[in-house]
């Protein structure tokens, strides 16, 4: 359950890509796996013969393997939201409730809904791409992780 690797599964959802998915205890992590990722890190996933690690380069090589449907987010909006899990990740480290890090988060949301209202349905307009793939799976694990530590 992480986001970086629903952001490539939900690439090859996207793009129609076939897949075989192998869960992987990341408290116990098996033999096989670590030969394939000897730092231990999800995901990884094989492409051309070669295992490949990390969310961005993966789904950077798959879209340029499989351009259609092209994923590609417009340079002027691949910062929309980019900043949502970074404050997430202080806020949700903070121990003190005025330091500011709740806040911070909930402007970066409102801005994102902001932008969305006015650009919408997706970053991009009308058409699903690389930023929302990324930043879905980020969200979902913002409203988990915060209604569970913070009682959000």
């Amino acid at each position: 359950d992480c986001p970086f690797s629903q952001r490539v599964l939900l690439t090859m959802e996207e793009k129609h890509l076939p897949y075989d998915m192998k869960l992987v205890d990341l408290d116990n992590k098996p033999e096989w796996f670590l030969k394939l990722s000897p730092e231990g890190k999800v995901p990884v996933v094989k492409l051309e013969d070669k295992w490949v690690p990390d969310s961005d380069v993966i789904t950077q090589s798959l879209e340029e393997k499989f351009p259609d449907p092209q994923l590609g987010t417009p340079p002027e909006k691949a910062s929309v939201g980019s900043k949502i899990f970074s404050t997430f990740i202080g806020f949700l480290k903070s121990k003190d409730a005025s330091d500011g890090t709740e806040q911070a988060v909930l402007n970066e949301l409102s801005a994102l809904n902001d932008y969305i209202k006015e650009n919408g349905p997706f970053i991009n307009g009308e058409k699903v791409s690389a930023a929302d793939l990324s930043l879905g799976p980020k969200l979902y694990h913002l409203e988990i992780a915060l209604g569970h530590y913070k009682n959000w």
